[in-house]
């Protein structure tokens, strides 16, 4: 009898797997902490045998070399990737005997980077699960531009061709379980709309590589890539060279003192507590990135590589999970960490800065807003859906380089929740601008009265 476990990573909008039988087991796509891999494993009694790559990932830093070197397992790679260590290469057909009666066959399926191969899990023959990586995704597939921007037309084709091969070569009933696709910006366009479990068969009725001629899709999968997150360039060379094993020991502590010095220094200071904490009393000069939010991904987004980062909290557990999520996407090690009363993180004398939160309403209530402005920071399909009249668009991940386009005036900061408006409004707040989060849903905007503009 097989198993299969699903990890899931939402901060990365990523999952991995952990399957099997009685006795062994193969884990796909494993993440940078491999400890809770190691931990699902030892509650089902079953030895690593395998740890499989669909590719070198491009959206964060594998935990596939360290975990094989830890179990002994072999280490699955597929034979077109070029990395800077030893591996079992894989071809397509290739197959290995996970347990009794259990085998994983490789199919190769090139379209999210040229060397992607899906693995099929098989019992007795049979087809029970396929692991598809960042090729096949929940309504959609991976996106084909991470690569090299003049291979992206070919690697589109690509992946239409290989979703035809998965749906040809397996039955309906055949689940799909892809590594991408839960909110990843892997994903050519947003997935798992229809829900977060699939079939080949309900893929085949629904997906458009399915459901599109080859032409059609290629157009429509190029008009819809939006910006790479930034932090993607250093993934997929950190996966090739071999990723150095993670260290999750408590950062060094800070005091006041040392983070109004860090803060001098131009290093950043990251705090993780909620929006609404962070509007009400925070240490001038830091950047809200809240811990139950995606603060790896966005953070990552709009850091300068390598600079040193200090962690703020209100608990040691949250400091705890953001160094993991950051661990995930190559930030290693944070400067420093402190937590508790926000009062202790200002130096004697010093004061606590805050701003205003609003909600939509307030905004239209204004009476003749002279000297406001509305500043969205939602992406650029978003935009392209709806806004309100007469706002101005930066996308956040494009606003520290320019803040200066922002006009004069007080700015009323939105997006289409409030999370990455509260960064934004921290953002601008650091470089002493006035500035009132929107903290509200986008659909808010028209019930409020506002003007918005559909296209």
């Amino acid at each position: 009898m097989f198993f299969v476990d699903t990890l899931e990573f939402e901060g990365l909008g990523n999952r991995s797997y952990l399957a099997g039988g009685p006795r062994t087991a193969v884990v796909v796509d494993p993440p940078r902490d491999v400890d809770q891999v190691i931990a699902t494993a030892a509650r089902r009694g079953a030895r690593i045998a395998y740890v499989a790559e669909t590719h070198v990932h491009n959206d964060y830093v594998t935990g596939g070399l360290e975990l094989a070197r830890l179990t002994g397992a072999r280490y699955l790679v597929p034979a077109g990737a070029i990395v800077a260590f030893a591996r079992t290469p894989v071809a397509d057909g290739d197959t290995y005997e996970v347990d009794e009666h259990l085998t994983l066959r490789a199919i190769a399926t090139p379209g999210h980077t040229p060397h992607h191969t899906a693995y099929a899990l098989e019992e007795d023959g049979r087809a029970t699960a396929v692991f598809t990586g960042g090729s096949l995704l929940i309504g959609t597939v991976g996106r084909p531009d991470l690569v090299d921007p003049r291979l992206t037309e070919h690697l589109a084709r690509a992946q239409h061709a290989s979703a035809h091969r998965l749906a040809a070569a397996f039955d309906d009933e055949v689940p799909v379980l892809p590594t991408h696709g839960f909110g990843s910006f892997c994903s050519s366009s947003p997935a798992g709309a229809g829900g977060t479990t699939t079939t080949i068969g309900q893929e085949r009725a629904g997906n458009d590589a399915f459901t599109l001629d080859v032409d059609t899709f290629v157009q429509q999968i190029l008009a819809g890539l939006e910006d790479v997150p930034a932090y993607y360039a250093h993934m997929g060379p950190a996966n090739a060279a071999g990723p150095a094993p993670v260290d999750l020991t408590p950062p060094e502590p800070a005091d006041a003192a040392q983070i109004a010095e860090r803060l001098a220094a131009g290093e950043w200071v990251v705090d993780l507590r909620s929006r609404v904490a962070f509007a009400e009393g925070h240490v001038a000069g830091s950047f809200n990135f809240e811990g139950t939010g995606k603060p790896a991904t966005y953070l990552a987004w709009l850091i300068p590589w390598g600079k040193p980062v200090t962690l703020l909290a209100d608990t040691p557990a949250r400091v705890a999970d953001a160094q993991r999520e950051l661990a995930r996407v190559g930030i290693d090690r944070p400067a420093a960490a402190t937590t508790g009363d926000p009062a202790a993180w200002v130096r004697q004398g010093e004061r606590l800065a805050s701003f205003p939160r609003a909600r939509f309403a307030d905004l239209a209530g204004l009476a003749g807003p002279t000297g406001v402005v509305v500043l969205d920071v939602r992406r650029d399909s978003e935009r392209g859906e709806c806004f309100i009249e007469g706002s101005v668009h930066i996308p956040l991940h494009e606003l520290r380089s320019r803040a200066d386009e922002v006009p004069d005036g007080t700015v009323w900061v939105h997006c289409a929740g409030g999370m990455r408006a509260a960064i934004a409004a921290s953002l601008l707040d650091a470089t002493g601008r006035e500035v009132v989060a929107v903290d509200d849903g986008f659909e808010a905007a028209a019930e409020a009265g506002l003007n918005v503009i559909r296209p």
